[in-house]
């Protein structure tokens, strides 16, 4: 069976179209399925919550145009352009993007980086979780905080403040094997390495887990779960953290 995965992309994000596609590539060498990545991009290039919002009102026509492909899931990458409108919006956004491809006569299922998160921790079991963000503060604490409405305690996190978006894309993800260290993680149940798509942190997961013992995540990862989840196909890939370890 081969699926069409449909991205909804921020302009200057060049990660999301690496790690997800890596994630299912790796899953293809021990299961059956296989897949297609199709994009649409809408423009944004500074992580300010101004440009976050004109880039959100342009992911109505990404789902129009992803729609077009018939696509079988669709998700949107970037978690804190959602979390910065508002808590719960991951809600409000799902539904409209949903009835995009319902008025194009191709119903969709679809996934927000953010409320993918949220869903993440969940399956988890996350009560208390540690954060490492590339964002401003200002804009790392609105992540924060949305964190936490949904249920989590947010015992610590790091903000690194590059503004520059692809400044974020350019990060080392090896370097987050030290980053992590700064963190207190007494009684957190899991570790978000990375918050955001845009920040690689795949090829880190696996290591920072088997060096702390508990499950570590990131946006990308809970994105690619829960567009497995939506396909109604197994969720698990031999990279990826606990949350691929075909356990949930």
């Amino acid at each position: 069976m081969r699926y069409r995965i449909g991205q909804i992309v921020p302009s200057s994000n060049i990660t999301m179209e690496t790690e997800i596609p890596a994630i299912f590539r790796s899953r293809e060498t021990i299961l059956p399925e296989r897949f297609t990545f199709h994009s649409s991009r809408m423009r944004m290039k500074k992580v300010t919550k101004e440009e976050l919002e004109a880039m959100d009102a342009m992911s109505l026509k990404c789902a129009q145009e992803l729609s077009d492909a018939h696509v079988d899931v669709m998700g949107y990458a970037c978690l804190v352009a959602i979390m910065s409108m508002g808590k719960g919006y991951h809600c409000v956004s799902e539904v409209n993007l949903h009835q995009e491809t319902v008025a194009n006569d191709f119903p969709t299922p679809i996934v927000t980086s953010a409320g993918a998160l949220i869903n993440g921790l969940r399956v988890l079991g996350a009560k208390k979780v540690a954060v490492i963000t590339p964002y401003m503060k200002p804009l790392t604490q609105m992540v924060v905080d949305y964190i936490e409405d949904q249920g989590f305690e947010v015992v610590d996190f790091i903000a690194l403040e590059i503004a520059d978006n692809l400044k974020v894309a350019a990060q080392n993800p090896m370097n987050l094997l030290e980053i992590y260290k700064q963190l207190n993680l007494e009684g957190v149940d899991v570790l978000v390495a990375s918050a955001c798509v845009q920040m690689p942190s795949l090829e880190a997961i696996d290591l920072i887990q088997a060096e702390i013992g508990i499950p570590v995540t990131s946006a990308a990862v809970c994105t690619t779960y829960e567009m497995m989840k939506k396909l109604g196909i197994e969720a698990k890939s031999n990279i990826g953290g606990a949350l691929l370890s075909g356990k949930y």
